[in-house]
């Protein structure tokens, strides 16, 4: 991290002393937006017309990341690494998208795609009483949770019924607040252009969050409905000039998870604990998988997508953790927690509160007890395999759908069932190779962390080696036929019991053991979760309702200026331009991850070099925020978040801005590339049609 303890340990006493926001600090809530903040500093009215037009042209893809509608006729731009799960889904040996690019230069060449859900915020309504009613007074901690899910699906089936609308009951200051969000849902997803990787993801993973860059990190689909393109009444305007120096912009996107309000035994166990373990995993998988791509073209092709994924989580990741280390930023935090309980003592109100750090301590410390059991057997670690993930929904399926909604797991509840079923029925490619590869180096961690004496361990290996292991379980699985897997649902419990497919056995003769490690960390998360409520309660009481939570994967509204910042003593500018790109593939002797497309160096003399290609601001961020449009106070769309730099990966615990920024695609530059590299006319004339409807 290149910061100074000094800087970064004040940042944390300011976060964590009070929550009151400084600077452009937060991910707002959009039934709680920052306008006073926002008025006092830039003078800038948000007006709920405004903010409506911005949610609903907003949208999450469920694979993971952001988008936005930019056309009235239902044209969605995204990253390239968001959509990079449905190019590699679309791909084949021949005919390589990740790597080559796609360009439908008509709506008939438009591919849909495998299993992608797109979903559009469209209302937000507080049901916190609801909930909290639910649970009666006295109840246990597993009696609460049970209570709790119970409410939860009940809420979700009514709304889904009534509106429609994909329903989600969020969990918000980790326990302190539940929000009903619905959800306009699209499942007729297809691909409109995206560019070769090479360009969209240049410099690899050397300039991965780093700065300066060049990328064009875009991706296009259209979502259609009854076979046509839909019509769409919120989308933005495409601005004519893009963002400039200095400029307020904001960010409609779709965070995945931070910790900013984790108490000290729960960040400390974060660092000794959780990181190292998680760590320890990522880099297996990318070593494993970086070996296993070098085999062959055709290896490396079908690893591609998910060995990103790796590296960029070890990357992040490794950032954070080392946040964690530095004695000032933990010291700041425990001062920091430190001052707030001082502020409730000698006061009957915040009694609640008060005990309620020791209850979440004591709660870390018996979930530690049991997080490596479930991460290995529940979260599916020791079980790298979408085959395997195919046989345990089939199980759980079985036994689930048949008992009252409110008493499933929360993946079951009926208000899911329709996405649940889209997954479990998609037709994907799965490559026995890279299956076997994958499951055998898992169950090898797996003994390796259980022990290789383990009655679970013994049970799941059956006396063979891993990797003899693997090969016969995904050898042996029809599990590949998507008209298997719709028997053996159709069918349910018996239909799964009577299955002779060894990967159907092998998730049987696991779940019991998966199921109660998981009740026994549920019952302990609702002891987490009342002890936070009764914190947000408190803080609440003494600050107001002014602040916002941690990261859910849910619609948020951060806001900042284009800025550079300083680095080594030196000013680092908040723009690069197209001609940049050349310059550092020169620089690198175009090796790769510096090698650039055929194209781009056919079309370096057609480009105007002086065009902005990505920048930075201030806005908070984190993962899942890619793909999020940046726009402008006239709401216009002026660039596209992709990346932090370095010094943005402290944004998981605290907000900082003298040097942590976003990064984005720069509208200016993705026109550029459209017309003068691909000759995508109609893309463009789509993009830059003017006007659009409120």
């Amino acid at each position: 991290m290149r910061m100074t303890n000094r800087w970064l340990a004040a940042a944390w006493v300011a976060a964590a002393l009070t929550q009151a926001v400084r600077a452009d600090e937060g991910m707002w809530l959009y039934s709680n937006p920052p306008r006073e903040q926002i008025r006092a500093k830039y003078g800038f009215e948000l007006t709920a017309e405004w903010l409506d037009h911005l949610m609903k042209s907003s949208v999450r893809f469920n694979s993971g990341g952001s988008g936005s509608f930019v056309s009235e006729d239902g044209l969605v731009l995204s990253n390239h690494h968001v959509g990079a799960d449905a190019l590699q889904k679309l791909s084949t040996e021949k005919r390589n998208l990740l790597k080559e690019g796609f360009h439908a230069k008509t709506r008939a060449e438009e591919v849909q795609c495998v299993d992608l859900e797109l979903n559009v915020l469209q209302s937000i309504e507080d049901v916190t009483s609801k909930v909290n009613a639910a649970v009666p007074p006295g109840a246990t901690a597993e009696e609460a949770f049970k209570a709790r899910r119970r409410v939860m699906a009940e809420l979700e089936k009514a709304s889904l019924e009534k509106t429609g609308l994909r329903s989600d009951v969020v969990t918000l200051y980790q326990g302190g607040a539940y929000h009903l969000y619905r959800f306009k849902k699209y499942t007729d997803v297809r691909l409109v252009f995206a560019p070769e990787q090479q360009v969209a993801f240049f410099g690899g993973d050397p300039d991965n969050f780093e700065y300066p860059r060049f990328n064009l990190d875009v991706c296009f689909f259209r979502v259609y409905e009854d076979g046509k393109p839909a019509k769409v009444p919120h989308h933005l305007a495409w601005s004519k000039s893009g963002a400039a120096p200095g400029e307020l912009t904001f960010v409609s996107g779709h965070p995945g998870r931070t910790s900013r309000l984790l108490t000290v035994a729960e960040l400390e166990y974060l660092r000794d604990t959780q990181f190292p373990y998680v760590l320890e995993m990522l880099k297996r998988r990318e070593v494993l998988l970086t070996s296993w791509s070098q085999r062959s073209a055709e290896n490396g092709r079908r690893a591609k997508d998910e060995l990103f994924g790796y590296q960029n989580s070890r990357k992040a990741r490794d950032g954070g953790h080392a946040g964690l280390y530095d004695p000032a930023v933990m010291q700041a935090k425990i001062d920091a927690e430190n001052t707030f309980r001082a502020r409730l003592d000698g006061r009957d109100e915040f009694v609640e509160a008060k005990d309620a750090y020791r209850k979440i301590a004591e709660a870390q410390a018996e979930m530690g007890k049991i997080a490596l059991q479930a991460r290995l057997i529940e979260t599916g670690h020791g079980f790298a395999s979408d085959l395997f993930g195919i046989a345990r929904k089939l199980v759980r399926a079985g036994d689930e759908f048949v008992k009252p909604n409110g008493d499933r797991l929360r993946e079951y509840a009926e208000a899911g069932k329709e996405s649940f079923e889209m997954d479990l029925f998609s037709d994907k490619p799965i490559h026995a190779d890279l299956e076997i590869l994958s499951l055998a180096d898992s169950l090898t961690f797996m003994a390796e962390k259980m022990g290789a004496k383990d009655p679970l361990v013994q049970r799941v290996l059956a006396g063979k080696s891993p990797r003899a292991r693997a090969a016969e379980l995904i050898e042996g699985s029809r599990l590949t036929d998507v008209a298997e897997r719709r028997r053996l649902y159709t069918g349910g419990a018996s239909a799964v019991a009577a299955s002779k497919d060894p990967l159907i056995l092998l998730a049987r003769s696991i779940d019991a053991e998966a199921r109660e490690v998981r009740r026994r960390l549920e019952t302990l998360d609702e002891v987490k979760r009342q002890g936070h409520a009764a914190i947000a309660k408190a803080r609440f009481a003494l600050e107001g309702a002014s602040n916002y939570p941690d990261a859910t994967f849910t619609l948020r509204l951060s806001y900042g200026v284009v800025k550079g910042y300083e680095e080594g003593g030196k000013q680092v500018p908040p723009f690069t331009v197209m001609s940049g790109l050349y310059d550092r593939a020169a620089s690198m002797e175009y090796r790769p991850p510096f090698d650039l497309p055929k194209r781009w160096m056919d079309k370096k003399k057609a480009l105007d070099g002086n065009v902005p290609f990505n920048f930075v601001a201030t806005h908070d961020i984190i993962g899942g925020n890619s793909g999020s449009p940046v726009v402008n106070k006239a709401g216009e769309f002026v660039g596209i978040i992709f990346d932090g730099n370095i010094q943005s990966l402290v944004l998981d615990f605290a907000f900082e801005e003298r040097q942590a920024r976003s990064l984005s695609v720069h509208s200016a530059g993705i026109l550029e590339s459209l017309r003068k590299v691909y000759g995508a006319k109609a893309l463009v004339n789509e993009l830059v049609a003017t006007g659009h409807k409120h």
